[in-house]
Formats: structure tokens, C-alpha cells, sequence
């Protein structure tokens, strides 16, 4: 039954693009020049138009980042309310998620390989954002890692494989059966569980442990994802492909691995700092995502080697560029509740704290005093 199952399937995708070809040729016969332009223009316009929605997806994303920090300050600085009573935090919120469902549509009509990659201009508009609108000071790693991450932005979408697969039920169910991808698979299970042991019983907490788990969590997210939205681009289109299985498998598979990511990486943002943690997820996630869509969606097959290169090449720069531009960024200056300033005590002008340094001999001695002048009246007692 399975067999028959897996020759109706490879049946199917081998009859779909010779039904294509023979239409394409007579076309071609009949009119040349058009019917070679628009079979060129369907699949460069698919492919800008993934560029364009990832883009403008990830500068919503940066938006709504700076939007929220500039909601946290000011929740900060008024010490009333919590952020999440906020209009503009909330604000901030619902522009993410417009973001983030602007890089879902466009794993349905560019790789996976190329869509993964461009967040680094989540981070380039993140900085300039920052700079312009809250007043951030700009550093020379800013302008060297902006420029080195813009270069390896125009390397990737250049150099990065141009041909767009349809996504259908079929083809999905084919890769998912396919030796290699079950073998990547299990690899990839063993290593997860050999991380997650090392995570949780030998409470191994160092920064690469955790985003390796949230790494090959995102290898599987970007495989469902781009399933998913290629299915529904399909629909959208009229080959309904929601009615098989296969869609509501990769459904699941894409709601778990974004939830089990999403903890995985709040816990490194507790344990860790976010200028190691922002570069370290995006190079850890953008090589999962590349590797994912080089082993399930065959994505780099018939690539020449210079493009292969030169897009390793613009990786590399991308990565370097957002290590720059991430590391040793300001943080959010927010009053410290444990000093008692001295420009609140009546007539006093001086600013300086009354709380002693920790590590001064002097600390803790009012406390000491009076626990012995207590203990002496107890003796006296």
C-alpha cells in the first residue's frame, strides 16, 4: 500500500512538469518571444516579490522593536503603570505580527535559503531606527558592520538560487520520505537530545548549548513554514491543497517547534546578555535554515559553484556585519530603586548616593552597629 502510495506521488511530480514542458514548447513555437518572457517574468517576479515582502517584513519587525523600547523608557521613567497597559506597546505588538506574517508569505514564493538570511536587515533598520528616532549615539562599529552586513544583503540576492519551486502536498510528502532528509533527521534528533541532556541534567548553561537547541528547533520551523505557505499559495492560486494530510502534519510540526524556539530562547535571554545572544541566533539560525532548505527543499541542486560561493561569501559578511552592529549596544537606562538619590532629601544640593560601594570597608557598618548595641542590651538584660 505504501508503495503504490509513493508511485502515485512520484507519478504525479514527474507527469506535473512534462505537462508544463509540452505546453511551454508550443508555446514557444508559436510565439517565441513572448512565451519565454512571460515564463521568465512569472518566475523573476515570484522570486522579487518574496525579496520585497521578507524586507518589508523584517523593517516592521525593527519598527515595532524600537516601538516597544521606546514604551518600555517611558514606562520607566513615569514609574505608574505596567508596559503592557501601554497603547504604544500594544502598537508595537500588532506590528511585529503584521512582520513576522510577512516573512511567512514570502517562504511561499523565495528559498528558504534566501528568506532566512535576510534578517539581517531586521538589524541594520533596528540601528537606525534607533539612532534617528531615540537618540542613540553612533558608533564606528555601526557604520562598518551596516556596511558589511548591506554588501552581504546584495551578494545573497544576487548570487542565491533563483528558481521557485511550487509548493504542493505531493512534492512535500516526497521530500519528507526522501533517504537524505530522514537521515539529516535523525541526526538531527540525537544531537538535540544529547544538548537537551547536557542542558537539563548536567546543567550545562553556556550560550552555545541553548542556541544550538534553538537552531535545530528553527531547521524544522523553516521546513513547515515554508510547506505551509507554500501549500496555502497554491490554494490561494486554485489547487486547493489543504484537503491533504500532509499540510495539517506540517501545521503541527510548525506550532511546536515555534513554541518549544520561543522558550529555549527567553531562557538564553534571562541567562545571557542580548548582545551575545542577538548574533549568535541569527548566524546559528540563518546556516539551520540554509542547511534545511538545501536537504529538504533541494534548493542549491544545478547552483554554479561561483553562486554557491559568492553566497557563502555574502553570509559571512552578513554575519560579521550583524556581530558589529549588535555588540555592546546601549541598554535601557532605567533608575535604581536600591540608592536613595540626595537631591530628594530636603536641603540637600549634592547628587551623590549615600549607599556605600559593596566592596568598602565601610559597608554594612550602621547595620553592625546597631545589631551589636542590640546584643549588648540584651547581655545587660
Amino acid at each position: 500500500m505504501i508503495r503504490a502510495k509513493m508511485a502515485n506521488s512520484s507519478d504525479f511530480n514527474a507527469t506535473v512538469p512534462l505537462i508544463s514542458a509540452e505546453a511551454l514548447r508550443a508555446e514557444i513555437v508559436e510565439n517565441p518571444l513572448q512565451a519565454c518572457w512571460s515564463w521568465s517574468t512569472v518566475h523573476v517576479c515570484n522570486y522579487l516579490l518574496g525579496i520585497i515582502i521578507s524586507i518589508c517584513g523584517n523593517v516592521l519587525i525593527s519598527i515595532s522593536l524600537n516601538i516597544q523600547k521606546y514604551a518600555h523608557v517611558r514606562q520607566a521613567q513615569r514609574g505608574s503603570k505596567p508596559y503592557y497597559t501601554s497603547a504604544m506597546w500594544w502598537c508595537g505588538v500588532v506590528l511585529m505580527g503584521i512582520g513576522e506574517l510577512g516573512n511567512f508569505a514570502a517562504y511561499g514564493f523565495a528559498p528558504a535559503s534566501l528568506i532566512a538570511p535576510l534578517g539581517c536587515v531586521s538589524v541594520i533598520a533596528s540601528a537606525v531606527i534607533s539612532v534617528v528616532f531615540l537618540k542613540e549615539t553612533v558608533r564606528a562599529s555601526d557604520i562598518v558592520g551596516g556596511s558589511l552586513a548591506i554588501t552581504g544583503t546584495y551578494l545573497l540576492v544576487t548570487f542565491a538560487p533563483h528558481a521557485s519551486t511550487h509548493i504542493t502536498a505531493h512534492l512535500v510528502q516526497y521530500y519528507a520520505i526522501s533517504w537524505h532528509f530522514l537521515l539529516y533527521l535523525f541526526i538531527e534528533v540525537v544531537l538535540f537530545f544529547i544538548l537537551l541532556y547536557l542542558y537539563k541534567r548536567r546543567g550545562v548553561k553556556h550560550i552555545v548549548i541553548v542556541m544550538l537547541l534553538v537552531a535545530l528547533l528553527a531547521s524544522l520551523t523553516v521546513i513547515s513554514v515554508k510547506a505551509v505557505s507554500g501549500m496555502i499559495t497554491e490554494s490561494i492560486k486554485g489547487q486547493l491543497q489543504l484537503i491533504y494530510p500532509i499540510f495539517y502534519v506540517m501545521l503541527v510540526v510548525m506550532v511546536a517547534s515555534c513554541a518549544f524556539q520561543i522558550k529555549f530562547l527567553n531562557q538564553a535571554m534571562k541567562m545571557f546578555d542580548a548582545t551575545e545572544v542577538v548574533p549568535i541566533n541569527f548566524v546559528f539560525f540563518t546556516a539551520s535554515a540554509i542547511v534545511a532548505g538545501i536537504i529538504f527543499y533541494q534548493e542549491f541542486e544545478g547552483l554554479a559553484l561561483l553562486n554557491i560561493f559568492m553566497f557563502l561569501f555574502g553570509c559571512l559578511l552578513s554575519f560579521v556585519g550583524v556581530f558589529l552592529i549588535a555588540r555592546n549596544r546601549p541598554k535601557i537606562k532605567q533608575q535604581d530603586r536600591t540608592f536613595i538619590p540626595m537631591d530628594r532629601v530636603p536641603g540637600r544640593r549634592n547628587t551623590d548616593k549615600v549607599q556605600p560601594k559593596a566592596k568598602t570597608q565601610t559597608y554594612g557598618s550602621l547595620a553592625a552597629k546597631l545589631m551589636c548595641n542590640r546584643a549588648g542590651q540584651t547581655d545587660d538584660s
